[in-house]
């Protein structure tokens, strides 16, 4: 039995629930990964994997197993990648998450230039705002926009993001543009509660190098950064968001920056991997990466 590729196979299958697709990703058959995984838990002497006829998990000696496993598996890459051509050429798989708008809007219509750079890295990207569980989903990297948690995460810190306030021409037409903060009395807002924690977030404007809130009264409230742009399209209200998020509108008019003079602090936004993943090369180029991408 070879005990590398047994562990590479045993990883696979964990983080896809799946014999075929594992067997698919590492150029074997089914009936091949079969039989290896039975060699391994027979050399090992304890069951890894529960099957069932929908799915495939790890049982608990083979979660326990499968954070070995994958500690060994990224030390050997790092180990290997000091003398070979990986460590100028970086190959091979990451599965990534992103934020929904950061994902749509900026990382995948600057992938090409990625790919142009390292196409032997293939890429799995995971779009959504819901918090995930790096280990059990077998993640190699997060992105999080906003001040984070305590976490056993390792954390790199990206440029943070540039915010605006603004309202859709729309509300303005009817409403009239506000100038100051003291003329906000009377303007309606578009309540954003964390995906996280569930709280709802204060508008935040810069005074004199101090941040003031405020908060408006509101019909709609939203924990999602798509919802939430859609709201202030439709006219619902004023919003602070990332200027990313509302370039094209704000280019076409269709939104207009409010308070320029008062624009909101820039959010934090870090990039979060695992302790056992190391950073191996593929993942090292990855994050190099959107550190120039989110600096242009």
């Amino acid at each position: 039995m070879d005990r590398l590729q047994a562990m590479q196979l045993f990883v696979r299958i964990v983080e896809l629930g799946s014999f075929s697709k594992a067997a698919e990703q590492l150029g074997m058959s089914r009936a091949s990964a079969t039989a290896l995984v039975k060699q391994l838990e027979s050399h090992l002497g304890a069951r890894l994997l529960q099957r069932t006829t929908r799915q495939v998990s790890a049982t608990l000696d083979g979660r326990s197993y499968y954070q070995h496993c994958l500690s060994i598996l990224a030390e050997i890459e790092e180990a290997e990648s000091v003398f070979s051509r990986s460590a100028q050429h970086p190959r091979g798989h990451l599965k990534v998450d992103l934020p929904a708008s950061l994902g749509r809007l900026v990382v995948i219509p600057a992938l090409p230039e990625f790919y142009a750079r390292y196409p032997e890295i293939s890429l799995e990207i995971g779009i959504g705002d819901r918090m995930i569980d790096l280990v059990r989903e077998g993640v190699d990297c997060v992105v999080r926009i906003g001040a984070l948690d305590d976490s056993t995460l390792v954390a790199r810190p990206l440029p943070p993001l540039p915010q605006v306030t603004c309202a859709s021409a729309g509300y303005l037409a009817r409403h009239g543009l506000p100038t100051s903060l003291d003329q906000l009395e009377g303007h309606r807002g578009v309540d954003y509660l964390s995906a996280t924690s569930g709280r709802l977030q204060p508008l935040e404007f810069g005074v004199d190098g101090q941040v003031v809130t405020r908060t408006l009264p509101a019909c709609l409230a939203v924990n999602n950064g798509e919802s939430y742009v859609a709201a202030c399209e439709a006219g619902l209200g004023i919003v602070q968001v990332p200027h990313y998020h509302v370039q094209r509108q704000l280019a076409a008019g269709s939104l207009v920056e409010l308070l320029p003079q008062h624009r909101p602090p820039p959010l934090p936004m870090t990039v979060l991997y695992p302790h056992h993943r190391h950073l191996t090369p593929r993942l090292r180029v990855f994050i190099d990466w959107l550190v120039e991408l989110f600096q242009g």
